[in-house]
């Protein structure tokens, strides 16, 4: 049993969700992630809370949406900030195995520290799984078009050149931005009407390990791209919140 367990009560109601919380604690612990990382956290498990912490058919669809065109890209990427890599680092190394593309480490407050302790993990869980995942964002040669800053910084061969970018907990200036130079952005946001959700070309409302297991196993059946309509899901997610908050104690 892992340190972990032994803090967190397995008959605790929500197990599970401490659990993501204590990840998220341990990563800042070893310097992966910003101050702010729990408060980013908190902020989308509060979303959670209302969404019933569960994936909802909207979410689903969304998941499958992206995973079909990540499978159709010519160029996808994986673009993983660090509440990403804490929570979920493992499964999207799988799921990069899987499409064969790499993964570009790309964060908010971009310092020498918390990248090198952010490859370093990447890397760890790389050789642990036994895969050859490109890891990228350790030498950035090039720049998001009208970002400034560190978090504009990307690589050549990575984001700048991908046409398909998978973005976890993305924030609302870099989603823009990616979608301004014409590339398809699959966003992974819990909250539904964040500048993220909608603007990107697919918003999944759902919880970022959630929908990381979920491509795991629909991307070997290589779903089809619709004619993909994201303000309806997303209208979709924010009916299924009010429906269950108007019903929650009748």
């Amino acid at each position: 049993m892992s340190d972990e367990e032994n803090i967190v009560d397995p008959s605790h109601p929500r197990y599970e969700s401490l659990m993501i919380r204590k990840k998220v604690a341990d990563a800042g612990v070893k310097g992966m992630l910003a101050d702010s990382a729990m408060i980013a956290h908190g902020r989308g498990e509060a979303f959670d809370y209302l969404l019933g912490e569960q994936t909802i058919p909207s979410a689903r669809d969304a998941t499958k949406e992206a995973a079909a065109r990540l499978v159709r890209a010519r160029s996808p990427i994986l673009s993983l900030n660090g509440n990403a890599i804490a929570l979920a680092g493992q499964d999207f190394l799988t799921i990069a195995s899987q499409l064969n593309c790499p993964i570009e480490i790309n964060i908010f407050y971009r310092t020498p520290e918390r990248m090198g302790a952010l490859l370093g993990h990447l890397k760890m869980l790389n050789t642990k799984l036994g895969l050859d995942v490109e890891i990228l964002g350790g030498v950035p040669d090039a720049r998001i078009e009208g970002l400034e800053g560190p978090r504009g910084a990307c690589q050549s061969n990575g984001i700048f050149q991908a046409d398909t970018i998978l973005v976890p907990l993305e924030d609302g200036d870099r989603c823009e931005a990616l979608v301004a130079m014409g590339k398809e952005v699959l966003v992974i946001d819990l909250n539904p009407l964040s500048r993220s959700s909608r603007g990107g070309t697919v918003g999944i409302v759902d919880e970022v390990t959630r929908v990381a297991k979920n491509l795991i196993q629909m991307i070997p059946q290589r779903p089809q791209a619709t004619d993909w309509n994201n303000n309806q899901a997303l209208q979709s997610a924010l009916n299924h919140i009010t429906t269950t908050m108007s019903n929650r104690f009748q």
